[in-house]
Order: structure tokens, then sequence, then C-alpha cells
């Protein structure tokens, strides 16, 4: 008995010397395959970094060869036209819409070159998005360029070159790069600075994806820290970073700098400036942001700048850390033989388990019936099991009262849809409207916040005058919809018998106050618009007033103050008049539109209204669609509240309409 105990004892003396002898032999050599693995890696890694490298930097080149292109292509185009300024904003905006990376474009004139328009002379275009184009020129007293260093430098240098990058002086957010060419006249003198700002976004989203072109041809990386890839200036000023807030303000070369503790940031500092691209030297750990890194650098043809990535020394170490950890996996082996012994152990006490998870996957796929396993034991799993009949009655009533609940729901949603059709049939939706007629141009939309909604548009021509209006009913859904009809078929019916706006919003007034049991009303503004003369006469009863709009000025339209139909009879409604002259516009609108509401719950407002009208082409669809697009730009994601409706009319009156 005592030698059975000793040589158990022996036995595990033994093995524990022999598993320690292993231990050790195989650490060694999982180092030697550690520290052979990384030089391997490393020289593979740089090979293919820089050829990654190579194929952005050409990428990124080939942009800013397109812009200088682009400029360089219609500078003679500007000279040629140098007596014909007039033609200059035209060339302007053909150079945004055929470059669409190029942000904005400008020839810049010196001071007093056109004496009779003022000093300063700039006509430019901007492109704020794929919408919007922004065209205008600047002149006459103006001449803040004419002080700016970029462009008294630009006159001297009389070459075209990229100037420094420089923030948007719009949003004051968007870094930009400007090509410069110099514009000289019939003797040969400089008289103008054509720029053309590229921004540098593009180039922040094509270093983020050569990080991943990194991080697929070395997976290895994404189990660590992730190489990380910037554009910098001449003097290491970032043009990209992951970090926004340094672009343009942070500089790469303090950052290696103050971390240097071998001297290797100074050469590579000194390659970066003169133009060079890494080397086997230089491509050494190198901190960077107070993290090792390995460093490499290419430099980017036609503009001063480099690519640089910074690869995470623990990166390119991982496989000889997995090669280790592989080893240690072997001394794991041990531990096999403990893991099956118990996993029969706990497989002959799950098996109960296992059959609930059976019926479990039957109940997920609508077997809500599913028989359950028998358990003769009075444990937990008895009572798991017991939970789980609960679970399926639960199920089965609950889904039966779903199916009547979706039932019912679909049924609605037919029903609102066909109502919806009936109420948009009821409103003008053929357009021109006119098309036979030259002297008026009209169009109209309305966007109901729900599937059916309270606002109201309609227009006909009757004895050589334009009778319309727009409406608001108080309320949404189903009961507006129902007073909107109302009010739509009662407008047409009362105009067809008078023409006066004032006898028209009476009568409706006093049909829709006549058994008003749920105290509803109607905001509307009718207009009576006489296509021979030009003269609108119109009433507003408690509507928005409408703009009136004239060439590129826009402005509220006088009204007086009228209750909204339906809430007072027998009030005596007022009426005005206006005098339109030709390509004078009348645009009419619910406050779904100014009252709409972004993220932050400030409204649309009048005086974006009024911006939006100025700057758009004073024809009423294009100013409809222009409203439309800009409301909706506003609201972004947020959930239309109310209605919108817009109504637009123009008076074209001319001598063949006569």
């Amino acid at each position: 008995m005592n030698r059975k105990k000793y040589n158990r004892s022996f036995a595990r003396r033994l093995t524990r010397w022999v598993m320690l002898v292993l231990f050790i032999m195989m650490s060694a050599l999982g180092y030697l395959i550690y520290k052979l693995a990384k030089s391997i890696v490393v020289e593979m890694s740089a090979d293919a970094y820089h050829a990654d490298m190579l194929a952005s930097a050409s990428t990124i080149t080939g942009m800013l060869a397109n812009v200088s292109t682009a400029v360089r292509n219609n500078t003679s185009d500007v000279e040629r036209h140098l007596h014909q300024p007039e033609q200059l904003q035209g060339i302007m905006e053909r150079i945004i819409v055929q470059n669409p990376r190029i942000r904005s474009c400008g020839v810049s004139f010196i001071e007093n070159y056109y004496p009779q328009r003022g000093r300063s002379f700039c006509p430019y275009a901007w492109n704020e998005d794929s919408l919007q184009n922004d065209m205008r020129s600047i002149e006459g007293y103006d001449d803040t360029y004419l002080r700016s260093n970029w462009f008294v430098e630009a006159v001297a240098a009389d070459s075209a070159y990229w100037s420094q990058p420089f923030f948007d002086g719009h949003d004051a957010k968007t870094p930009l790069v400007a090509y410069l060419q110099p514009i000289h006249d019939e003797q040969g003198r400089v008289v103008a600075i054509l720029g053309a700002d590229l921004s540098l976004d593009f180039m922040t989203g094509l270093v983020q994806s050569l990080d991943s072109i990194f991080r697929s041809n070395a997976w290895y990386i994404s189990l660590t820290d992730e190489a990380t890839s910037y554009v910098l200036a001449h003097d290491g000023t970032y043009i990209t970073h992951p970090d926004h807030r340094r672009i343009l303000k942070g500089n790469f070369f303090v950052h290696i700098k103050d971390a240097d503790t071998r001297g290797l940031a100074k050469k590579a500092i000194q390659q970066m400036m003169e133009g060079q691209k890494s080397d086997s030297e230089t491509d050494k750990v190198l901190r960077v942001n107070r993290v090792e890194n390995y460093l490499f650098y290419l430099p980017l043809m036609g503009i001063d700048w480099t690519l640089a990535v910074a690869v995470p020394k623990l990166s390119l170490d991982i496989i000889g850390i997995l090669v280790g950890f592989l080893m240690l996996l072997i001394i794991g082996m041990v531990l096999v033989i403990t893991f099956f012994v118990c996993r029969l152990a706990i497989r002959r006490a799950a098996n109960p388990l296992k059959q609930l998870a059976t019926t479990a996957d039957k109940v997920a796929s609508g077997q809500f019936n599913a028989a359950l396993p028998t358990i003769n034991s009075r444990d937990e799993i008895h009572q798991l099991r017991d939970s789980f009949e609960n679970m399926q009655t639960s199920l089965s009533a609950y889904m039966e009262e779903l199916k009547s609940t979706t039932a019912a729901k679909a049924s609605m949603e037919s029903e609102l849809k066909i109502a919806h059709g009936i109420q948009m049939a009821m409103l003008p939706k053929t357009y021109p409207a006119f098309p036979d007629r030259d002297d008026i141009d009209i169009y109209g939309m309305v966007e109901p916040a729900k599937a059916v909604g309270g606002d109201l548009y309609d227009f006909f021509i009757r004895d050589e005058k334009l009778i319309f209006c727009i409406g608001d009913v108080s309320g949404k859904g189903v009961p507006a919809s129902l007073v909107m009809a109302v009010t739509c078929s009662l407008f047409r019916n009362i105009a067809a018998y008078t023409q006066e706006p004032d006898h028209i919003a009476l009568a409706l007034n006093e049909a829709l106050c006549g058994n008003n049991d749920t105290g509803m009303f109607v905001t509307i503004f009718l207009g009576v618009l006489d296509l021979t003369s030009g003269c609108l006469s119109y009433t507003n009863a408690g509507h928005n007033p409408p703009l009136m709009v004239t060439g590129n000025e826009a402005s509220k339209l006088t009204c007086d103050s009228n209750i909204p139909a339906g809430v007072m009879p027998g009030w005596q409604f007022t009426v005005q008049h206006h005098q339109m002259n030709k390509g004078d516009s009348v645009f009419l609108y619910t406050d779904g539109l100014n009252e709409a509401e972004d993220s932050n719950h400030r409204q649309f407002g009048l005086e974006r209204m009024l911006q939006v009208a100025r700057l758009t082409i004073n024809k009423p669809q294009p100013l409809i669609e222009a409203m439309t697009s800009s409301v909706h730009l506003y609201m972004g994601d947020t959930e239309q509240g109310d209605d919108l409706t817009m109504l637009a009319i123009q008076y074209t009156h001319s001598l063949s309409s006569k």
C-alpha cells in the first residue's frame, strides 16, 4: 500500500518536471519563431504599404490634376472675353457644372480694371451641394480680396501654383486648396487671377479607404491598433487626420519630435520636407503620438504634400505573439481529457434542457402546440418545463388576438388609401393647367402629413378671370378631410354665381357655420385675377398672407385681419386689390411650410421662404420645387407634423393674349 502511494507520488513529480522542461523548450522555440516571423512580416508589409500608397497617391494627384487642367483649359477662354465681362459669369458656371469636385471658381480682377463696374470685379460660382449652385459676382466697392495676401502674392508670382490649404469662408469647416492661374491681357500684363477651390474632404475618404486596404492585406492589423494614414503639407501640417479638429491645425513633425529618443525623427522629417520616400533605414520604429509605430511615407507629385502611414509596432509583432500562444495551446491539450470527462457528466444532466431547446425552436417557428418532454424529477428543470407550457398557452392566445388586430388594421389602411385617392382627385393635378393660354402660368402641390389631410387648393377660369383659393382646415386626419371635401364643393358652387372674393368668403362662412357642432373652421385665401388688366382682388379669411414675387424680389402681400370661415356667422369680409404686372407671381402656402420644424423644434420661418423665393427662378413650378426641397432639407429626418400645400400663379399677360 505504501509502495503504491510512493509510485503515484513519483509519477506526479516526474510529470511535473517533464512538463516544465517541455514548457521551457517550447517557449525558447516560440521566441525564435516569433523573431523570424516578425522580420518577414515587416519586410512584406513594407512592400505592400508602398504599393498601396503609390496607388492612392496616383488617385490623389489625378484628382488634383483634373482641377488644374480644368483651370488651364479655360484660361484662354477667359482671356478671349476680357472685353466682354458679362460673359465671364457663364464661364465660371460652366467650370462648376463640368467639374463637380470644384467647390468654387472665380476670376478676380485687379483694381479698377473695369472702371464702369467700380474698383473691384470678381464673377464667381459656388457649388453648395449637388442640387444648388450659387452664381454671383463681386463688383463695385467690395474690394476685400484686393488686399488679401493670396491675391497680392498670386499677381506678383505671375505663374500658376497650388495655394496653401485653408478653411472654406462659407462654413469655416471644410478644408480647401486653390489652384491659382494668372490671366493676361493682350499686352501680357497680369490683370486677374483665375482660381478654383477643391474640397479636401475627398482625401479623407480616400485615406480611410487606404486604411481599409491595409487591414484587408494584413488581417492581423485589425487584431490590435489600426494603421493610420495622413496627408501632410510641406511643413508637417495635417491635411487629413482621423480627428477632424487637427486638420490644418495640428503638426505631425511636432508629435514625432516630442517622442523621438534615438534621432530617427530628424532624418524622417528631412526626407519628407525634401520630397523623398521612406527607405529601409527610415522604416524604423518611431513614437507617433506616444505610440511605437513603423512609419512609411511617399511624396505626392505636382504638389508639395506627403502621404504617410503609421503602423503600430504591435500590429506587426502579433504574428510572433500568435505563435507563442499556439505553443501554449499545446500545453493546454493536457486539459482535454478533463474536458471530455466533464462534458460527459454535463451532457447527462443537460439532456432534458436539450429537449426543451428543441421544443422552443418549434415554438419559435410557429408550432405553439408542440409537445413538451416528460420530466420526472422535481427540480428547477421541471419548473422550467412548466414555465414553457404556460408560455405556449399565452402565445397561442396572443397570436389569435394579433391576427384579429392585423386584419382590422389592414382594412382601415385600405379604406384610408381609397379616401386619399378620392381626396387627391378633388384637387387640380394636371399641369400645365391651361396649355392653350399664354397669359397665366400656375402650379400647385399638396403633401398630407397623414394618409388624408385638411389642406386644399383650387382654381378655374371664367369670363377671363382666374378664380382661385387655398385653405387649411383645423385639425388633421379624417375629420379634417371631410371638411376639406365640403369646402372644395362649396367653393366651386359659390364661385359659379359670383366673382367677388368677399362675397364668396361670406357665403362660404355662412354655409360652414350652419350645423357646425364640432367647432371646426377653415382658414382660406380667395383671389380673383382679371387676366386682361392684371388686377388681383382678394379676401383673406385668417390664412397666411401670400408672397408677391417680382423678378428676384419677394415680399409679403398686405392682408386685412379677417376671421376664418366657419367661426362666426354674419361676419363682413373685406376685399383688397393689388395690380400685377407681367412676370409677377403670387405664392400661396399653408402653415405646414413656414411652421415646419427641424430636430431642435426651430421653425422654417418667413425669412427662409423669402430667401428661397429670391434665389429661385420666378416660375411657378421651379419656385414650388425649390421651396419643397429647401423645407425637406431643413427638416432632415424630422417627421412631417402638418399638411404641406403650395400654389404659385404667375401673370404672363402679353400682347398676343389680348
